[in-house]
């Protein structure tokens, strides 16, 4: 299936940009709260408007979004599985939509810097750097720990 599309109801659609963000900010931040959500948003935006290293060559919500092996929740197999917690299956809300519309506005959480990664360590503590040395830890979020970019990251 090409990861632009999508399938509702057994048809493929094409998801808007509109579309994609209100479901990953749902699947992957869904139990989070609105500030978790708001997080993940601005992660996403933060990779559509840098200009530089790996994220300044795209240019969308959909390529950040659909760039291979940085989203689980775009990937409907994981470790050799079907993933049930996929985009795909996600049905967004009008709390969904609402953030989505407020990340593509500008809007940003001010004590999240400029992150461009989280994660979900299963764990009470946040590893200082992610991933590897291009990513510093600046804050943690309920389940998820997210990271400025360091100088390295332009490099990449």
């Amino acid at each position: 299936m090409n990861r632009a599309w999508g399938r509702e109801g057994g048809r493929s659609v094409a998801f808007s940009d509109r579309e994609i963000l209100a479901r990953i900010i749902e699947c992957e931040a869904g139990g989070e709260g609105d500030t978790g959500m708001r997080a993940v948003a601005c992660v996403v935006m933060n990779r559509v408007r840098v200009t530089y290293g790996e994220y300044g060559r795209l240019y969308t919500i959909r390529e950040v979004v659909y760039q291979p092996r940085q989203f689980t929740c775009v990937m409907e197999v994981v470790g050799g599985q079907y993933n049930m917690q996929n985009i795909y299956n996600m049905r967004p809300t009008d709390v969904h939509y609402s953030i989505a519309d407020w990340a593509i506005a500008g809007h940003r959480l001010t004590n999240l810097g400029f992150a461009l990664w989280y994660f979900n360590p299963f764990s009470p503590n946040c590893r200082q750097n992610f991933p590897s040395q291009v990513g510093r830890f600046v804050i943690r979020l309920g389940d998820h720990c997210f990271y400025n970019p360091t100088e390295s990251y332009a490099e990449t």
